[in-house]
């Protein structure tokens, strides 16, 4: 909050105003500000998440990391993956820190001397076995797709490329402990694995996506955020299962960095069959069977179901449920329903959207921050820099279409000196899609990133900055060339590879006259794109 108290001193100041926000009313100053600063300096805040690396040694922790930092820097110069390598690295540097850490204090608290074994399921690129196994614990590491950087490893990396459908077949009776590291699907259900492997067996989870045993998580507490509710998830699972759940809070370049441990167990050997009646029990009623209510009411359900391939199966009542359920037991698996991610990675940044989709909402776009102004007959295709229209105006009519109150657009249309127009350059995401159709927005929605992510792909047109959607003007992009620090255009070899898009759809043409304007002004200025250089590989 940003206030002028120098504005206090100059209420006899003719041309000074209170407006309420930048320069606050005196009454309001006296009367409220004082209260809630004191408030606020003896209100204590209520942490949703632990303290950093609360179960395991800080100093400890500290000498490794920095060890192993500088043992495998150099998998960021080799990193044949299209992911940030210095992400990733370090990033799985500090789990494996944090696990070595973690299974050092638990041999010095049973008194054994040999290195806990483990399984990572799901493992991705593999980089957290590789260390692990480095360091001297015995384990492999399982993913339904083979990454590039597996064939670098060497043999003594144990990486085996198959999908895993919670069963009686996909058990780890050998294993000490079970890894999730981002596991996806997998998350919830690495507890029940770990449960039912042996008795001996522990795990640890990172979760990142919200996935239920058979399809999306669903919300259920508005007070919590989504990160906190589905942590409080996996948490009741643990418990479920009959492990003494711990949390803690890593170490790493990520937002979603809480772990959960779960380390023992809340009842003896010989009470297994009866706890895991228990958990059958638990994972039914996560599909509203066996006597216990469904997870989300109907409608959240069915919101649920739609985001996810297999969600159609996640719901269910009766005699089709009791069918799915006799199905899968007769195949050996826990629950019906369950779908692993698919073998192919299918892409997801709106690239494999038709061009003739992509197209139409580019247009649709730039049709609202342009309010389509029509250009006069006869004028040319080159805007000028006075008239170029850069983003029209608004009625203010539409205000309220986008989401305005009745007495903001009042007090809009009362400042407006030009009349019931406002001359805007920029809309928020959030105002550009209550302007798309619901069939445009559902596929958008199966994006990474929807429609922020397509905005963004199509660059020549838009500028997507804090949020709001602006017509990019390249007359600041040429300016922005001049600067070495600034984010360069089209390079020397796409020059001219594409037909301007302000120069066929603009209502006033291109801003740049054709010979400073990177793209093309009609087929006759077309180049042939060169073929991509050839990369250096790295020895």
């Amino acid at each position: 909050m940003c206030i002028r108290f120098s504005s206090v001193a100059a209420q006899q100041n003719e041309k000074w105003q209170s407006d309420g926000a930048i320069y606050p009313r005196c009454t309001w100053l006296g009367g409220e500000l004082l209260g809630r600063l004191a408030r606020w300096c003896v209100a204590s805040s209520k942490r949703e998440l632990r303290s950093t690396l609360s179960l395991v040694s800080i100093g400890r922790y500290s000498v490794l990391y920095q060890e192993l930092k500088e043992k495998y820097r150099d998998m960021v110069r080799v990193w044949p993956e299209v992911t940030d390598p210095e992400k990733f690295v370090y990033e799985d540097v500090a789990i494996a820190s944090y696990l070595l850490i973690l299974w050092e204090e638990e041999r010095a608290e049973r008194g054994v001397s040999t290195p806990q074994s483990f399984v990572d399921l799901g493992c991705g690129n593999g980089l957290l076995v590789h260390i692990l196994c480095n360091e001297g614990h015995p384990g492999r590491g399982i993913d339904v797709r083979r990454r590039k950087i597996w064939d670098m490893y060497g043999p003594h990396t144990q990486l085996e490329e198959n999908a895993i459908t919670p069963s009686a077949q996909t058990l780890f009776p050998a294993a000490d402990w079970l890894i999730g590291n981002h596991s996806d699907e997998l998350t919830p259900w690495i507890p029940v694995i770990a449960a039912r492997s042996s008795y001996h067996c522990r795990f640890f989870v990172l979760p990142c996506c919200f996935f239920d045993f058979a399809g999306r998580f669903c919300r259920r507490q508005s007070r919590k955020t989504q990160y906190r509710e589905y942590l409080d998830f996996i948490r009741e699972v643990g418990e479920a299962c009959g492990f003494h759940m711990e949390e803690d809070c890593l170490r790493i370049p990520s937002t979603k960095r809480v772990c959960l441990i779960g380390k023992s167990r809340t009842y003896p050997p010989a009470e297994e069959a009866g706890v895991d009646e228990r958990r059958t029990w638990y994972l039914h009623s996560r599909r509203g069977l066996s006597g216990g209510g469904p997870l989300c009411p109907a409608p959240q359900a069915a919101a649920c179901s739609s985001d996810h391939p297999d969600g159609d199966r996640t719901g269910g009542t009766g005699a089709q449920c009791d069918l799915e359920v006799s199905e899968a037991q007769a195949e050996g698996l826990w629950l019906p329903g369950f779908q692993p991610r698919e073998k192919v990675e299918r892409v997801r940044n709106c690239a494999s959207l038709p061009r003739d989709f992509i197209d139409q909402v580019v247009l649709q776009v730039a049709d609202l921050l342009l309010n389509r102004r029509k250009s006069h007959a006869g004028s040319p295709r080159e805007g000028t820099c006075k008239a170029w229209n850069g983003g029209g105006p608004v009625h203010l009519g539409a205000l309220g279409i986008l989401g305005l109150g009745v007495s903001l657009c009042r007090t809009l249309l009362r400042d407006s000196k030009k009349g019931p127009c406002l001359r805007t350059e920029s809309l928020s995401l959030a105002e550009v899609a209550w302007q798309l159709d619901r069939a445009t927005l559902r596929r958008l929605k199966h994006e990474c990133g929807g429609l922020q992510t397509l905005l963004r792909n199509s660059r020549q047109v838009f500028e997507v900055l804090d949020g709001r959607v602006h017509i990019r003007d390249w007359r600041r992009e040429l300016q922005r060339e001049k600067h070495p620090e600034a984010k360069r255009g089209p390079s020397s070899e796409a020059f001219k590879t594409r037909i301007c898009w302000f120069f066929t759809h603009h209502p006033d043409g291109c801003v740049l006259p054709s010979t400073s304007c990177p793209f093309a002004h009609g087929p006759q200025e077309l180049r042939p794109p060169r073929p991509p250089k050839k990369k250096r590989q790295v020895p």
